[in-house]
């Protein structure tokens, strides 16, 4: 399905912009009515708009799951069955891992198994907090209010990590630049500059001469560069599997200047926004914090939820540990304490995850904001730096030819 941008009035009163994934125009017209918004422009996404969601090697995305729960609904409600429904969306759906997953499932039901217990047997596509959704709802006899609700939760999930990829994509591409053009210098332009530097009857300033010899170390000792990328790269991949190694890269994440803040913002959008989902389910709050913990990316936000857990079975509230370290914003504590006093524990959490997800979009703009001058600076930088080397000599030759 195509994804469309909108512009929005939401219930507050406040604009909102953002990407929909739907079959039509009406359709995106039609969710953000039943999402109690004013539509003001809707259109079609190009590439320069819509939202990243980047799929390697046909692995399943938070949109492929939001889709599937909202074509799901939209088939039960209309009363088909939930073999034929999962047929049609095995048909439906182009992601060729899911559609295996599907089919798979569809096979298990047919031999017997609840729809919690099929979608279980494939936990590379259903993640957990999905088949413990389900199984609720298949408890209650609310089956597609547990799928409406997952398919906004991944719908959320699929819109922090497109903002976190967007964060990303910026710097990234701009340091491809600068590489690119360091490594077109040195094999492509001071090697021609070469024959005629060694030809001054002079001194070459330390600039040039460490230019020239970085140049004839790419070009004739390459394959040792390339030897050394590839071993970095590879210990970096297998430190990161241990222990300390995430705990030294999630530290870095949350300490890390202008993106650190990132991270923390959306990591209470995502604990919040999950947790609450799961309470709202009517799974225990130490069954929904275990799961909470294992979506959590960064390592030390996964062990202190694991330690928060711990706690409660001991008897002790959750805002406790929340409150007693800079881990997450006191804010999320604070209304989770609320939430515990007042019973509405899920309420309060979702309204945390709808503030959180504000805050994450603002502080992506804050980034690359602050990161746009800073990169230009640098490869401004580089770029100079390398002209200077070439500049330098011919400048001293005229100066020598001038004294003649």
């Amino acid at each position: 399905m195509p994804d469309f941008n909108y512009r929005a009035i939401d219930k507050y009163g406040k604009e909102k912009k953002g990407n929909i994934t739907a079959d039509t125009e009406d359709a995106v017209y039609a969710k953000l009515r039943a999402d109690s918004m004013t539509p003001l422009e809707v259109k079609k996404a190009n590439i320069f708009t819509r939202d990243v969601n980047i799929s390697i090697g046909g692995s399943v995305k938070p949109r492929d799951l939001s889709v599937f729960c909202r074509q799901f609904i939209s088939m039960i409600n209309a009363g088909v069955t939930i073999i034929d429904a999962l047929g049609m969306l095995e048909e439906q759906t182009e992601n060729k891992k899911m559609a295996k997953a599907i089919s798979g499932a569809k096979t298990e039901i047919g031999k017997g198994e609840t729809l919690s217990n099929a979608l279980a047997k494939f936990p590379d596509v259903f993640p957990d907090i999905m088949v413990k959704m389900v199984a609720a709802g298949e408890a209650s006899g609310k089956l597609e209010v547990a799928f409406d609700r997952m398919s906004t939760h991944f719908e959320k999930s699929a819109k922090l990590k497109a903002i976190m990829k967007k964060s990303a994509m910026y710097p990234i591409m701009l340091a491809l630049v600068a590489l690119g053009v360091i490594v077109l210098m040195l094999t492509f332009v001071i090697p021609k500059y070469t024959e005629m530097f060694e030809s001054i009857d002079t001194e070459l300033p330390a600039l040039t001469k460490m230019m020239v010899a970085a140049s004839n170390f790419v070009i004739h000792k390459w394959p040792i560069i390339l030897i050394i990328v590839v071993a970095i790269v590879a210990g970096v991949k297998a430190f990161k599997k241990t222990e300390r190694g995430q705990v030294l890269f999630a530290t870095i994440a949350r300490k890390m200047p202008i993106f650190g803040n990132l991270t923390i913002k959306s990591a209470a959008s995502n604990f919040s926004r999950t947790l609450s989902t799961l309470i709202y389910s009517g799974l225990p709050l130490i069954e929904a914090l275990g799961i909470t913990a294992g979506t959590m990316s960064n390592y030390l936000y996964k062990k202190k939820l694991e330690q928060a857990k711990e706690e409660v079975v001991r008897g002790v509230p959750l805002s406790e540990p929340l409150l007693e370290d800079d881990m997450f914003p006191s804010m999320v504590g604070h209304m989770t304490k609320i939430g515990e006093e007042t019973g509405e524990m899920e309420d309060m959490l979702t309204k945390l995850a709808d503030y959180y997800d504000e805050e994450v979009e603002m502080a992506t703009q804050t980034v690359l904001a602050a990161l746009e001058p800073m990169i230009i600076l640098v490869l401004a930088g580089v770029v100079c730096l390398l002209i200077g080397s070439v500049m330098a000599p011919m400048l001293a030759m005229y100066n020598n030819l001038d004294n003649l």
